[in-house]
Order: structure tokens, then C-alpha cells, then sequence
């Protein structure tokens, strides 16, 4: 699994550096507020980790902190709840 990682991320990283070596060509990306010059690839590049990190933490406001909220409140209970004695069938 950890040979399938490292391979991952190496080929991400040849990815992104062919990508941002073939799209040379100078742009602006203008946000209204502010306007930002770069080559494409890296303006292309950095769009796609910006809305990596934006997903993830989208995700991880939906999703995880409510689960683990869940975890929490159900581990707690359980800790306060009296055990029943177990039926041993005797």
C-alpha cells in the first residue's frame, strides 16, 4: 500500500510539472478585485488546488464533524449507562 502511495504521488508530480511545462503561454486572471498574471499551466494547476482543499473542507465540515460529533455523544452515553448483568444461561 505504501509502494502504491509513493507511486501516486510521483506520477501526480510529473503530471502537474508536464502540464505546467507544456502551457507556458502567459495569462491574467482577473477576480474583479484583484488580477492575477502567471503561465497557464500554473494558474491551472493552482485552480485545481484550490478546489481540492475547498472539497476537502466542504467535506470535512458536512461529514466528519458531524460523525464524529455522533461518535462522541454515543461514547459518552455508553460510558454513563449502567451495564446490565450478562444472562450466563445458569
Amino acid at each position: 500500500m505504501r509502494l502504491l502511495r509513493i507511486l501516486v504521488a510521483v506520477l501526480s508530480v510529473a503530471l502537474g510539472a508536464a502540464v505546467g511545462a507544456l502551457n507556458r503561454q502567459p495569462v491574467v486572471l482577473d477576480l474583479g478585485f484583484t488580477a492575477i498574471h502567471g503561465g497557464l499551466g500554473v494558474l491551472l494547476l493552482a485552480a485545481l488546488l484550490l478546489g481540492a482543499l475547498w472539497g476537502g473542507l466542504v467535506l470535512a465540515i458536512g461529514v466528519v464533524l458531524p460523525l464524529r460529533r455522533r461518535l462522541g455523544n454515543g461514547q459518552s452515553a455508553d460510558r454513563h449507562a449502567p451495564r446490565a448483568a450478562q444472562d450466563t444461561g445458569v
